[in-house]
């Protein structure tokens, strides 16, 4: 008689397996603005179902919960049950067996913490306050560009079209066609039938299919003046749309080239010069005049632009770096990243050529100063990061790149100190590190009971984060608050008329996506100040949508250079889809514009 047997799948395991990944494509795509009780409501349901009915905390408690949420979302709920509701979850969180019981309870706590009004409005006045998001590409995006409208756009070979679409919310469609990092893709609805639209690769189609393309008249001159001081993205958004309402702009910038860290922080490789100028020269073309090389406070002073000008805008970006604070951290040899990728931009690159290299820190500026490092001809590049690959907040497209072009990851190692020979880098000393204890929502690292270690290196390049070179305007009376410039949620500086700021001055390093946002933010709210309401619109007429049933399709990958040759040179690396690949992209896009709620509201505005 057989003691054992082989373990076969049961006959329904793919159905389910498929269900379940239905739900997690569901789950990743899902709404954000969807009603918090509701979906508290139908995640405890899920929990519920998987509770095995041993322990009674996760039997009874559970089924108590869903219960009185039920009641509440019926209409028939009172403020006592909510408080029921958290009597009963905090015991099942306390003293269910497993996970199953007590993280289904913490989610209940957590939700109601942070959503109590939508709950009490259930019960007061029988209905949500939660805001749909009707169209999440839209939404999603922080300068909130009409994803399916240029997508249709392009399905139709209406390329021009596409671009002046574009323009009307972010004037850098070539720049963001090669790096922006797509938050509209995050949950884009097509994910909940297969992947998510490939939208910047469709940018990236749109901008290499057309030529010059003008930007859009401007309104008649309004006889006001305002100055952005600083050239970034930020300033040169705020710049664009302010001068297309009739104003005059000057933008002051203490480099040789607009651009801010568009140009000195991103490579070549990432974004030729080429692409950042045709948007810069469009932006110049609606009368934007610019003044190099003058720095605010050093050449001429704050308080002299606010007597010139109507209006002065501060958007100087967080272009300094934060130092190694550890001993040797400043002997020669020891580079910040931000400095590394602006000397090149200056023409005076770093001599690394068969140099050994470690590059500290796990962001997508450390990923750059690493594949930069190979470039320049070192021996070695090692990227040293004191948590896991998976913690690492660079893109995980460029942490493949940096690796295929054969930059070692060296994990869970913290720099200690670095040790010099005659002044020189000699090494870098680094304690081994353990993943401990969840801090702000990630696991941190604490020293672990190993030795030091001693990695030889010529190089260190220091990439652990940027700063914000704000102490002149401090003096100047603009209130700062850890380097960042104080506002309210309009860009308006507290207590000083006529002054406005945006973009990583005041929210720290971001994305050029929301550097865009806060310089139109800004345009707007200068406009309304200064006593007017100009309307942003493109007047481009948007295609109907197909009525052709979707099926499942996979998602068009932009491909790059074999590294073997890329790593030998600056050129552009990622390559262009084709046409036809275009198409099936652009084919893909479920139009969620002409859909459901996007039919009836929040589906499109054709102004701002």
């Amino acid at each position: 008689m057989e003691r054992l047997y082989l373990k076969t799948a049961p006959l329904g395991q793919k159905t389910t397996d498929d269900i379940y990944a239905g739900l997690n494509r569901r789950v990743n795509s899902g709404e954000r603005g969807v009603c918090p009780v509701d979906i508290t409501t139908v995640f405890l349901r899920l929990c519920q179902s998987q509770s095995c009915g041993k322990c009674a905390p996760c039997r009874i408690g559970l089924g108590r919960i869903v219960e009185l949420l039920e009641k509440i979302l019926a209409g028939n709920g009172k403020l006592e049950d909510l408080e029921l509701i958290l009597t009963t979850a905090s015991a099942v969180s306390d003293s269910a067996d497993c996970a199953i019981g007590f993280e289904a309870a913490d989610m209940v706590l957590g939700g109601i913490e942070v959503y109590r009004k939508d709950f009490e409005a259930h019960v007061n006045q029988g209905s949500c306050i939660a805001s749909n998001q009707a169209v999440r590409c839209i939404w999603n995006c922080p300068a909130h560009v009409d994803v399916p409208g240029y997508i249709a756009l392009c399905g139709q070979g209406r390329y021009e079209d596409a671009i002046r679409l574009i323009r009307k919310d972010n004037p850098l469609p070539s720049t963001c066609s090669l790096i922006c990092e797509s938050p509209c893709e995050k949950f884009c609805r097509r994910g909940i039938i297969d992947n998510t639209v490939n939208i910047r690769a469709i940018k990236r189609a749109v901008i290499d299919r057309v030529g010059k393309i003008p930007p859009d008249e401007c309104a008649p001159k309004t006889g006001k003046k305002i100055a952005a001081v600083g050239g970034g993205p930020a300033g040169l958004t705020a710049a664009y749309y302010l001068s297309r309402m009739g104003h005059e702009v000057t933008i002051y910038e203490k480099r040789k080239f607009l651009g801010g860290m568009l140009r000195y922080a991103i490579p070549l490789y990432r974004l030729p010069d080429r692409f950042l100028d045709a948007d810069i020269n469009a932006i110049l073309a609606t009368g934007v005049k610019s003044v190099m090389q003058t720095e605010i406070g050093k050449d001429i002073p704050f308080d002299e632009l606010r007597e010139k000008y109507d209006v002065v805008l501060v958007t100087i970006g967080a272009q300094g770096g934060k130092a190694l604070d550890i001993p040797g951290g400043d002997c020669e040899g020891v580079l910040l990243a931000g400095k590394l990728l602006s000397d090149i931009i200056d023409n005076s690159p770093p001599d690394l050529k068969g140099k050994n290299v470690v590059v500290i820190g796990g962001g997508n500026v450390a990923m750059d100063a690493a594949r930069t490092s190979i470039r320049l001809g070192a021996r070695s590049v090692r990227c040293l990061y004191r948590r896991r690959m998976e913690d690492m907040t660079a893109l995980p497209e460029e942490i493949e790149g940096a690796v295929a072009e054969g930059v070692e990851m060296v994990m869970l190692r913290a720099p200690l100190r670095v040790e010099s020979s005659g002044g020189k880098v000699e090494a870098l000393v680094v304690q081994p590190q353990i993943m401990g204890e969840y801090k702000a929502g990630r696991p941190s690292p604490r020293k672990a009971n190993l030795p030091q270690e001693r990695i030889e290196c010529d190089v260190v390049i220091v990439a652990i984060g940027q700063s914000i070179e704000s102490e002149h305007f401090s003096k100047c009376g603009i209130p700062i608050h850890y380097d960042k410039i104080r506002t309210h949620l309009s860009c308006a500086i507290p207590e000083m008329t006529g002054v406005f700021a945006g973009g990583d001055c005041i929210f720290g390093p971001a994305t050029v996506i929301r550097a865009i946002e806060a310089g139109k933010v800004c345009a707007a709210n200068i406009d309304n100040y200064l006593g007017f309401s100009h309307q942003i619109d493109s007047g481009v007429k948007i295609p109907p949508p197909s009525h052709k049933q979707q099926y499942m399709c996979g998602r068009v990958t932009s491909m790059e250079r074999e590294a073997l040759v890329r790593k030998n040179d600056f050129a552009l690396i990622e390559l262009p889809i084709t046409d036809e690949e275009m198409l099936q992209e652009c084919s893909r896009c479920l139009r969620c514009d002409h859909r459901g709620l996007g039919a009836l509201k929040d589906g499109r505005s054709f102004r701002w």
